[in-house]
């Protein structure tokens, strides 16, 4: 460090080859030049901060009636600007150490290398240099600081850089404690000399600090931060308001969860379940979800990784001064504390709808309805919550009339007493699933059966597999166990084809069909259709089947086992063509026919034309 002899000024040199520093600082370490305004704000908070502790010690300070607060002054015509704080200040001492050390020569080799291979800083490289005042040079050319600290008799001093390797500082006669930072704007960033353009900034990245930020005598940060209060200082209509400003929505939340947790990890948050999902549910993420704030001041509007994507529909803020953060606090660190946090707010939130559906289950449906196809997908991915996403799973029901909910527990404590399975049913909507013949055998049986609507419940259902001992299992499998129905010999003799009949008109089918079908048999879950397909032991579910084929996914042909209702009046006429003669060309159509009907209701028939075609010949012969 090198001192001119002139008095009133003293020149230095800084520490570091600041000029690689800062083009590394301006050119690679900052996405957004409007972070500048962010880090300036936080310094000034910073300073505030201390001023107030100062006060509450009750130690003797300068200008100590000085309202705490920020302002900012603007020359769109000059791109003028200045902020000005009432905080702590600075020693003539504390200049040189805090704004004049920027960094030592380990520091910049380290920059320069990650730079070279394309990585981003790690750790807390803020707390180790100056870099967030520095920022200021992607908007300026030379920089003022006027200062003086808070303690009683101190000095003012100006502090002048153009960052170029030295710095000025001189004695000013400045009275009122604090710090003043003022330059021209560079043209290219003349907007920031705007009051439009600055407000917007502050709203964006410092709504929260504790202080006022004003610019002229207008308060620009206007929303508290409600995270920062207790629960019982929270009033209904704030936090409403306070939803609809982070989430941008114009509706009231569902409901709010206020966490504030000190221990292992420390952070407060305030987190909100939206009134309703948006229309691409899955595909509405990415812009949303939690804000991150350090201390008041915002550093990211999506912390993706604060929580599992099946919770990605939760809106709020999380608060915490533990979190490493990089050099430009654009990015957050991968860090043990970011994964306690994520913990945290995921065991929080859960308990949060575990006490929603005992207690407010009108909420809780609500909540389901509208987030139930992102909530369900935590089953395959959050093996350590498992047992209590499985507790909070709803699907539709036989048992309840259509859009209500009942849960697995709900299902096991209506089952009868010899049932060993949990049955579902998938399909595209109610109205489809409903008309399904594979259900005719339960609804008059009286056995309750899940329907499962969601496309997502056909990728969760595998991977659940059974729940209180009970397998779940799809009543379109072929290997499912149903009780024979108790029928008196009369009714028997009256309703079924006797098993010679049976078997010569199945042998037909099989001739007729080929290898269209894996194979032909009576049915046990038929009432009122003649026919239906269901999947073998190893085969794909019909809805998994379709969702491959939307998804573009390669699906090989599977064969299906065809079902025959032996006691329906169709199937009867065709057993009575069969005894006279089994070539008959009706019976070969009526037996193709039946065949693709039950691939029309699936939604699988390749080729509608040929079944309209078939259908037309099958009327004229009946029609002659």
């Amino acid at each position: 460090m090198a001192k001119s002899a002139e008095k009133s000024k003293k020149i230095y040199k800084f520490k570091a080859e600041l000029n690689q520093l800062l083009h590394l600082i301006v050119h690679s370490l900052y996405t957004h030049p409007e972070v500048f305004l962010r880090e300036l704000i936080s310094n000034a908070s910073d300073a505030l901060n201390k001023v107030r502790f100062l006060q509450l010690t009750n130690q003797e300070l300068s200008d100590p009636d000085a309202e705490l607060k920020i302002n900012i002054s603007l020359d769109s015509k000059k791109q003028l600007f200045t902020i000005t704080d009432s905080g702590i200040g600075m020693t003539e001492d504390e200049l040189i150490k805090n704004i004049g050390t920027v960094a030592n020569s380990g520091t910049l080799n380290y920059l320069e290398q990650i730079q070279k291979n394309g990585k981003k800083p790690e750790g807390d490289m803020i707390g180790q240099f100056g870099v967030g005042f520095y920022s200021v040079f992607m908007v300026t050319d030379e920089v003022i600081v006027e200062t003086r600290h808070a303690e009683p008799g101190s000095k003012g001093y100006r502090w002048t850089s153009d960052g170029k390797g030295t710095f000025s500082i001189e004695e000013t006669d400045r009275k009122n404690r604090g710090t003043s930072i003022s330059f021209r704007l560079k043209d290219d960033y003349k907007d920031f000399s705007e009051d439009y353009r600055v407000k917007s900034v502050i709203q964006k990245y410092s709504n929260f600090v504790d202080f006022p930020i004003e610019i002229g005598k207008e308060k620009i940060n206007k929303v508290e931060a409600l995270w920062r209060k207790s629960k019982d200082e929270l009033k209904e209509e704030e936090l409403t308001e306070f939803y609809k400003f982070v989430a941008g929505d114009f509706e009231a939340p569902l409901g709010h969860l206020h966490l504030s947790l000190e221990g292992a990890v420390n952070f407060k948050a305030l987190l909100f379940v939206p009134p309703k999902a948006s229309m691409n549910l899955f595909y509405d993420l990415e812009d949303k979800g939690l804000h991150l704030y350090s201390n008041r001041i915002f550093i990211q509007d999506d912390a993706k990784d604060l929580l599992p994507d099946y919770l990605k529909f939760v809106r709020g803020v999380v608060d915490t001064e533990d979190l490493p953060l990089n050099v430009s606090r654009e990015v957050t660190q991968h860090s043990p504390v970011m994964q306690k946090i994520k913990d945290v707010l995921t065991t929080r939130i859960l308990g949060m709808m575990e006490d929603w559906a005992k207690n407010d289950p009108g909420k809780f449906e609500k909540l389901t309805k509208n987030f139930g196809p992102l909530f369900k997908t935590g089953l395959n991915n959050d093996f350590t919550n498992r047992e209590k996403i499985i507790k909070l799973l709803r699907f539709e029901s036989t048992a309840k009339p259509k859009g209500e909910l009942v849960s697995l527990d709900d299902y096991i404590s209506r089952m009868k007493k010899k049932q060993k399975e949990i049955y579902y049913l998938t399909g595209d909507n109610r109205e489809i699933v409903e008309k399904n013949p594979n259900l005719e055998y339960f609804r008059k049986n009286d056995y309750e059966v899940l329907l499962l609507t969601d496309p997502v419940d056909i990728f969760i259902i595998p991977s659940l597999y059974e729940y209180e001992k009970k397998t779940l299992k799809s009543i379109e499998k072929a290997d499912i166990e149903l009780e024979e129905e108790k029928k008196s010999d009369t009714e028997k003799q009256d309703d079924l084809l006797n098993p010679d009949m049976v078997e010569s008109l199945i042998k037909v089918f099989k001739e007729t069909l080929g290898d269209k079908v894996e194979d032909v048999k009576t049915s046990k879950r038929l009432v009122d259709s003649p026919v239906t397909l269901v999947v073998g032991k190893d085969g794909l579910d019909p809805q998994m089947e379709r969702m491959m084929k939307m998804m573009n996914q390669e699906v090989a042909p599977q064969k299906k086992i065809l079902e025959i209702n032996s006691g329906h009046r169709i199937i009867k006429n065709l057993s009575r063509l069969n005894i006279g003669n089994s070539a008959d060309p009706v019976l070969r159509k009526s037996i193709l026919h039946l065949y693709e009907s039950a691939m029309l209701i699936e939604g699988n028939l390749p080729n509608p034309t040929e079944f309209v075609q078939r259908l037309n010949e099958l009327l004229e012969e009946a029609t002659k």
